[in-house]
């Protein structure tokens, strides 16, 4: 009687490994966003005044238009870079990495408007969150998958 139920049991490790279809889903849809934002982003910009309400605005169409046009590079930095004991690339970590670029952007913009925004100031918050990226990633790796 045991053996049935062992037939029946799934292997630990299949919800672990990732397939290509799901990182091209995530691109795909990534495109698409990128394409929405960006014409938004343009209309908002040629069609309105810069009151508060459509900053906010601009901000938010930013960080979608600058994390959605990211995923496919970083889909393909880590097709190219990838090693073999490295963290295999998740969705999850794509729009994470994707999130941290449009982060970056939005904040550069953020700073910008009231004159703050250096060569040394960008640096600080690029490393920061490279530093963040690291140490996720670090998390990620050190994690025990029995395979």
């Amino acid at each position: 009687m045991s053996a049935p139920n062992k037939a029946m049991k799934k292997p630990r490790n299949t919800l672990s490994r990732v397939s290509p279809s799901s990182l091209t889903s995530v691109v795909v849809t990534g495109i698409l966003l990128a394409a929405g934002s960006w014409s938004g982003l343009v209309w908002l910009l040629s069609n309105t005044l810069p009151t508060v309400p459509n900053r906010w605005a601009m901000y938010a169409l930013l960080q979608v238009a600058l994390t959605s046009t990211a995923l496919p590079f970083v889909r393909l930095l880590h097709q190219r870079f990838a090693s073999k004991k490295g963290v295999q690339l998740t969705p999850a970590i794509l729009i994470r990495q994707g999130v941290w670029v449009g982060l970056f952007g939005t904040a550069c913009v953020w700073l910008r408007i009231p004159r703050l925004l250096s060569i040394p100031v960008a640096l600080i918050v690029a490393l920061a969150l490279v530093v963040i990226e690291a140490l996720l990633l670090l998390r990620d790796r050190t994690r025990y998958r029995p395979e």
